[in-house]
């Protein structure tokens, strides 16, 4: 049982033995910083079972809980709050009980799975700016669930079908020359986009063409050659014509492999693929069975739809009059599969910008309908859109950030502010390079993922780079500071510390401190988890480091002469910077030993 269970239960008896009533929950919280105290009990909730004054009652229970739970000090009551003074003992207990820091927090994993989908990209185009919130998003969400004791599959779908491929396809056979990722020294990826660029260039040149000739814009469009053309190339891919099919799989192939180098650089990782080539078709059958069910109706000219607007939403159609499919029936079969392929999934979270909010709320809502228990863990991790000063992307105009030079542009502000500080110049030049890179990833990875995944991100590479503030590149400064000092204390004995529990020297305030936040830990990986949001554990570490640094500025760690306080400051220390890797390691971040 933790403390907190320990106190509900205390807090709990005390109002039934004072007032003779029952709660059916407390509410707790960590004080307020303006107020002394640890942990605060609210007791205005209690008010629906006790009568009287806030004020009182916050009283007589501190009063009992002084007398009845050992590790109460003393307390405080301002307005309805009773502010909690836990004593230095029962940190230093917690602060010894724990083995090892480097994986405090963590629970063991459970046996039911939960699938995180995310990046899922078209293979017309190299990764942007926008991929990567995504793929940070998606795959710190994972790394959380996982400590939270979830069994976790990454996948993720890719969009490799369709007009957008064909029309990079058409433009390489038109304007290509035959050239390939190997004769033009560029990734795959890279090679393709430029294609898919080529061909909304030429498209328009055409359509203003067209237009000259008296031709509207809709019909200039609709009939200008290229989009003819591509048009008839995925016919002829649908037909599985067999030249259209092979020139299809060499680009693809091409973007494959630039995808699979961007997400090494990135480091993030999946353990499935999904490809639309292979799922497009899936979901008519489960159409079917829904008719049956009555899940669906059919309307007079024979196209399916479900009807949602009792839920407060419209009539959706999941099967057109001629039988194709539309996406929402690729999705329905998509999850299904995805459960038939791994039957202990029990939940998928799926990583896509808030401009497909509508699109999962139906989702979710028709797979409920259709029976499906696992239905009811669905979620639809929905992020905003990344913004740069320079203003909007698109793609099909070529302006979008390549999620390639982001890292290199990354690296390389970090290697100006580096050296400028001129802290790295024992450095060798590969442990210079691995440094600015480690440096620019965790300030990109860190000013995305400190931001609530809802709100809309402006990103300032030279902001983001900053080694003071909320930043990444600060709180990996605090962790090589850290190394240093263990470093330099390789001599103290850390067992010291092992029965030290308050005789010998009085636990300052700020250590105290330190000890209150790291505690917070796992209750911070599971909130996280619960929210599906990064962000709190990228706070919750800031929020660490601005403690420790506070308490080096403050403490001597190493100029005691006291052996014990020493041995007790560098444990501290070591753990503080166990919690930071542990928890930069749940973004996606790595920390130097040196910086």
């Amino acid at each position: 049982m933790t403390f907190q269970q320990t106190l509900e239960t205390q807090i709990k008896i005390a109002v039934e033995k004072l007032y003779g009533a029952k709660l059916e929950s407390v509410e707790l919280q960590p004080t307020r910083k303006d107020f002394e105290g640890d942990i605060t009990a609210v007791v205005f909730p209690m008010l629906r079972v006790v009568k009287g004054n806030p004020v009182q009652i916050g009283e007589a229970i501190g009063d009992y809980l002084v007398e009845h739970v050992s590790e109460i000090e003393k307390f405080n009551v301002v307005q309805g709050f009773l502010n909690i003074v836990l004593s230095d003992s029962y940190y230093l207990n917690f602060f010894n009980s724990v083995p090892d820091f480097s994986s405090f927090g963590k629970v063991p994993q459970g046996k039911e799975a939960l699938m995180v989908e995310y990046s899922s990209p078209n293979t017309n185009k190299p990764l942007h700016l926008g991929h990567v919130r995504n793929v940070l998003l998606g795959y710190s969400v994972a790394e959380i669930e996982k400590a939270a004791g979830k069994k976790v599959y990454k996948t993720q779908i890719i969009n490799d079908r369709g007009i957008h491929i064909c029309k990079s396809m058409l433009a390489w056979e038109k304007f290509g020359n035959g050239e390939t990722p190997n004769s033009t020294d560029l990734k795959g990826d890279k090679l393709v986009g430029n294609y898919y660029v080529k061909f909304d260039k030429e498209y328009k040149k055409q359509i203003e063409a067209l237009k000259a000739e008296g031709k509207t814009e809709e019909e200039a469009k609709a009939q200008a050659p290229l989009i003819l053309e591509a048009q008839e190339m995925l016919r002829k891919w649908e037909a599985g014509n067999k030249e259209t099919v092979a020139l299809w799989n060499k680009m693809n192939g091409w973007v494959y492999s630039g995808f699979e180098e961007t997400y090494k650089s990135i480091g993030v990782d999946f353990d499935f693929y999904y490809y639309e080539s292979d799922t497009y078709l899936l979901g008519k059958d489960i159409i079917e069975e829904g008719l049956k069910k009555d899940v669906f109706f059919m309307k007079d000219d024979g196209s399916v739809w479900c009807d949602l607007t009792e839920e407060g939403l419209d009539e959706k159609l999941v099967l057109r009059s001629d039988g194709t499919a539309v996406y929402m029936t690729q999705d329905i079969g998509t999850a299904v599969q995805r459960v038939k392929d791994h039957p202990d999934v029990g939940g998928m979270i799926y990583t896509v910008g808030n401009e497909q909010d509508y699109h999962f709320k139906v989702l979710f809502l028709i797979l409920k309908k259709l029976g499906y228990s696992w239905a009811k863990n669905l979620f639809h991790l929905s992020y905003g859109m990344v913004d740069l000063p320079s203003g909007k992307m698109k793609s099909r105009e070529g302006t979008v950030v390549d999620a390639d030079d982001l890292i290199s542009q990354m690296t390389e502000t970090a290697r100006t502010i580096s050296e400028e500080l001129g802290k790295i110049d024992d450095f060798s030049k590969e442990e210079k390079e691995a440094l600015y890179r480690m440096i620019g990833l965790g300030a990109l990875k860190y000013y995305i993922l400190k931001v609530d995944p809802k709100k809309r991100i402006l990103f300032n590479p030279e902001e983001s780079v900053d080694f003071q503030g909320n930043t990444g590149p600060f709180i990996q400064y605090t962790y090589a500071r850290i190394q240093s000092i263990l470093r330099k204390a390789a001599d103290v004995k850390l067992s010291a510390v092992e029965t030290f529990i308050g005789e010998q020297f009085e636990i300052h305030p700020k250590e105290k401190e330190l000890i209150k936040i790291i505690q917070q830990f796992p209750h911070t990986i599971h909130l996280a988890a619960e929210n599906y949001s990064p962000a709190l554990i990228a706070n919750y570490t800031y929020d660490l480091v601005k403690e420790f640094n506070s308490f080096y500025q403050n403490v001597p760690i190493l100029a005691t002469d006291n052996e014990t306080e020493k041995a007790f400051r560098v444990k501290l220390s070591k753990a503080v910077g166990e919690v930071i890797k542990s928890a930069f390691a749940l973004l996606g971040i790595e920390v130097p030993e040196r910086m």
